[in-house]
């Protein structure tokens, strides 16, 4: 089936390929009781590929329904492992970009942990934008020069300039990706500003058959070369594309470029095909994956067991809304103790900590990403407990 044109390079054509009715449109909304998750607007995703440039899109996305407000609850601080990786990419970003001293813009900062780490650590001065950013939520030393604008960063703020422009996890909700990567151009100017983007790497998604991680909010899907050529066409040269945190994301580091980009093809016709031929048949492959989750939650229903989600965030919305279990989950569990007492959105499932599951005596626990079974391995040998566990992408 023709799709939209493409918000990426602006093909008139692009090809549908998926399909999903009346899902959940936000995944990380605080929300206090089980009606009012299950009452959340709902929206439907129909994934178009441009078979010019790569690029992957929900053509069927409307961003008056998705919220990024206080009660958007999305940070992964509570995570040791996750811990762990944002310092090494600190201090990477910092050596590798000298970053001692210099200016920083985080685009799509969240609670603002990653830009308080990057100005610590390099003693540099920074700036971060983002809508859901809570004010007192995050300490900040006297003498550490960072400040935060409560609101979408567009182009009402391309004066804002910096040394390292920075934006973590943002991109792939834009709508409007060129004319997003545009604005952030524009602010650069003439300056020799790097810039460094990280993204979900899309695909892997088609591949390993990680349907946990399509869900209403991510409205673009970026594989390296397509987000090698978006950067490109919005005037910048192109450092690095890397895959990292076991291959879930994709990392670009960038500079502004002097001259236009050079006319040609915008991707490689023999990747684009072979990414074509991968998202086409997605759905057939995937069937089979979701009869098997489906197959192992009954099973343990019919011998009475209690089965629980480690992971409330997007993944976990985003299981619940395409297996269809909901009556069958005793919890989702979350290390992130601001989303305990609240609700998942669309199925109404109550949030849960750590330490309640000595009540619910969970004898299968589904976890929503494989990166942190270890982690919740030892929390839960810790409060006593040694169900099965088992994760998506395992």
């Amino acid at each position: 089936m023709s799709g939209r044109p493409c918000p990426a390079c602006y093909a008139p054509e692009t090809s549908v390929f998926h399909e999903q009715r009346d899902v959940p449109t936000n995944s990380c909304i605080l929300l206090e009781t089980a009606a009012e998750a299950q009452a959340y607007p709902r929206g439907d995703i129909v994934l178009a590929m441009c078979r010019g440039c790569g690029f992957i899109f929900n053509q069927a996305f409307d961003q008056k329904l998705t919220e990024y407000s206080g009660r958007y609850e999305e940070t992964q601080a509570f995570s040791d492992t996750f811990n762990s990786f944002h310092v090494a990419l600190a201090d990477r970003l910092i050596e590798e970009h000298q970053l001692h001293g210099k200016s920083v813009l985080e685009i799509g900062c969240g609670k603002g942990e990653f830009l308080k780490l990057l100005c610590e650590r390099a003693g540099a001065q920074g700036v971060g934008f983002d809508p859901g950013y809570q004010a007192g939520r995050l300490a900040i030393p006297d003498d550490l020069d960072v400040s935060f604008v409560k609101d979408f960063y567009d182009e009402r703020y391309v004066d804002q300039s910096a040394d390292f422009v920075c934006c973590k996890m943002t991109l792939e909700h834009l709508p409007a990706a060129k004319s997003f990567m545009d604005v952030v151009r524009s602010t650069i100017g003439d300056d020799s500003s790097d810039v460094f983007f990280q993204i979900p790497e899309a695909r892997r998604i088609f591949e390993t058959l990680a349907f946990e991680d399509i869900y209403y909010e991510h409205c673009n899907y970026f594989t390296a070369g397509s987000v090698f050529a978006l950067f490109q066409r919005s005037g910048f040269d192109v450092q690095s594309v890397n895959i990292e945190y076991d291959d879930q994301y994709l990392t670009v580091e960038a500079r502004p470029s002097p001259t236009p980009p050079a006319p040609g093809p915008l991707a490689d016709p023999t990747v684009i095909e072979e990414l074509w031929a991968l998202v086409n048949s997605y759905d057939a492959r995937v069937a089979e994956l979701l009869a098997e989750w489906r197959g192992a939650i009954d099973k343990s229903m019919l011998v009475g067991n209690n089965v629980v989600l480690w992971g409330s965030g997007s993944k976990g919305v985003s299981f619940l809304s395409t297996i269809g279990r909901d009556e069958d989950i005793a919890g989702v569990v979350d290390i992130n103790p601001h989303r305990w007492g609240h609700y998942m959105c669309g199925s109404g499932i109550p949030i849960v900590a750590p330490q309640d599951l000595v009540d619910i005596a969970p004898d299968l626990v589904i976890v929503m990403n494989r990166v942190y079974v270890d982690e919740i391995r030892a929390e839960l040998t810790g409060l006593g407990l040694h169900p099965e566990i088992r994760a998506l992408g395992a």
